[in-house]
């Protein structure tokens, strides 16, 4: 096998698994960041190993036998540790019993949770305790965090490593917490697990405009969690996830280019999932407490997966939720949104005004959101070239190859004779 194909299968492996491995490791050695540093040796080995031996039967099982391997040479490094040494390696030969317990499916769920709400710990500060879980959980990399959060990945870098070393300093156990230390970490779940969400509905690189995978892991640690933590703004993440993934099937055409929303053949949205959303938003408003961020943005989602098309979609009560979505959880993102649905309720010029405005505040600057926004706006009012230049603008600023062909697509109608 040649080292691109093992790197590829690396790759593979880790995106898939990631979250398992490491979760896995940190209950075999008690220790979150010494975890995620074996895991990342287990994959510099297998790089090596699988170029010259091929791709284990078992490549998740490989990838913890090595790590585990580590785990005691590092042990055996630490003198002060040689009883924790000495336990760990009488489990170490592969035909002791138990030895493939490591990797247990029935434990997957409680080691992946475990892992989030360990980097989630209130000894690290928010956008740390959210950057290392997405690093580590998500398996996003710095630059697919630092888009998220519109800020320059040495940020982004320092910040896990300063999150690892504060976790190691202050001996944070992994595990599940207790039920009443839950409530001051499930805020930074809650987001790391939309985050992680986020990047599969809309990949922020790669050629691929959607990742599934992710997508699909974020919905499974959602259901999770509303056993775990049944609140309402559980309930509401899981209510927008729902009706987000009902609009999968119809958002790639056969050629696999994205199909946008006023292009789709709703005919082949997922009722299931709509209906499961509609479920777990009920019982969020259920609740009588009002509704979150999550469910404010899950109701949004909910006019567009009840409207027959765009045209008869409630764009008004979109406006409105926008609105109350800006009070309580104000970002550039919602007023970019709450301008595509004032466009659409009240005219392009309506909308454009605010994209204007926030253009000038420049928050949302070297992001392709902006501009995409507003040459669709410009196309609408007819003013082609201008709509052409912002299109061409986001062209240059996005990183996704799909959703960059769909800018070029639109610049190509443009310039042809009206």
């Amino acid at each position: 096998m040649s080292s691109n194909e093992a790197r590829a299968a690396v790759e593979a492996v880790w995106r898939i698994e990631s979250a398992r491995i490491v979760g896995a490791l940190a209950r075999y050695t008690g220790d979150f960041p010494l975890a995620e540093d074996l895991a990342q040796e287990a994959l510099a080995e297998a790089l090596v190993s699988w170029s010259v031996n091929g791709v284990p039967a078992e490549p998740v099982g490989w990838l913890l036998t090595t790590g585990r391997r580590r785990a005691i040479d590092t042990f055996r490094r630490r003198a002060a540790r040689d009883e924790k040494y000495a336990l760990l390696a009488t489990d170490l030969a592969e035909e002791a019993p138990g030895a493939d317990s490591l990797f247990d499916p029935a434990a997957i769920d409680d080691d992946v949770l475990a892992l989030m709400f360990t980097s989630c710990h209130p000894v690290l500060s928010k956008e740390a305790r959210i950057a290392l879980t997405l690093r580590v959980v998500g398996g996003m990399g710095t630059d697919e965090i630092g888009k998220a959060f519109l800020v320059p990945v040495p940020t982004i870098q320092a910040r896990i490593t300063r999150a690892k070393k504060t976790l190691a300093a202050a001996h944070v156990p992994f595990a599940v917490p207790e039920p009443h230390e839950r409530p001051e970490r499930l805020g930074s779940v809650l987001q790391v697990v939309y985050l992680i969400f986020t990047e599969g509905s809309f990949a922020s690189g790669g050629d691929s405009w959607m990742r599934t995978d992710l997508a699909s892991e974020a919905r499974r640690l959602a259901r999770v969690l509303v056993r775990l933590v049944p609140e309402p703004e559980v309930f509401g993440l899981l209510a927008l996830m729902e009706f987000t993934a009902a609009r999968f099937p119809a958002r790639l055409d056969s050629a696999g280019r994205p199909v946008l929303l006023e292009d789709q053949d709703r005919r082949r949205w997922d009722q299931s999932a709509i209906r499961r959303g509609r479920a777990a938003l009920s019982t969020a408003a259920a609740a009588g407490r009002g509704l979150g961020a999550y469910g404010l943005q899950a109701s949004i989602a909910e006019c567009h997966a009840v409207a027959r098309s765009v045209a008869e979609t409630d764009w008004q009560r979109i406006v409105i939720l926008y609105e109350a979505l800006g009070r309580l959880s104000p970002s550039p993102i919602v007023e970019l949104n709450r301008a595509v649905a004032v466009a659409m309720a009240s005219g392009p010029a309506a909308g454009l005004e605010l994209v204007d405005a926030i253009a000038s505040s420049g928050e949302l600057h070297g992001s392709h959101l902006l501009p995409a926004v507003r040459g669709e706006m410009l196309s609408r009012l007819g003013r082609r070239d201008e709509a052409t230049s912002a299109l061409q603008e986001a062209a240059g600023l996005c990183t996704n190859a799909a959703e960059r062909a769909a800018l070029e697509r639109k610049i190509d109608g443009l310039q042809k004779p009206a």
